[in-house]
């Protein structure tokens, strides 16, 4: 059964911005996520509440963020993008 997925404004900005064939794989991943939270893996310390799929696109790596709420079954999407600097703006 599929959980629910919102988006962050932080989340969109990005998205909007992203070329339309990153964007296709990132839909994509969003489907893998709603299909089943748990794929992603789970972050430490300061992001603890948050949960991070990774992915290939044109031979890099992308991680799509995501916090989930277990009680209403919905998955908030957070961020995403290249792995090179992605917690460092998280964290921001």
């Amino acid at each position: 059964m599929s959980w629910d997925v919102r988006q962050t404004r932080r989340f969109a900005r990005v998205y909007k911005k992203l070329h339309a064939n990153v964007a296709t794989e990132v839909d994509a991943a969003v489907e893998v996520v709603a299909q089943d939270p748990d794929i992603g893996e789970r972050k430490r310390g300061d992001l603890s509440e948050l949960w991070v799929y990774k992915f290939r696109c044109l031979d890099a790596l992308y991680l799509l963020g995501y916090t989930r709420d277990d009680v209403v079954r919905l998955v908030y999407l957070e961020a995403v993008g290249p792995h090179e600097n992605f917690y460092w703006d998280l964290n921001r």
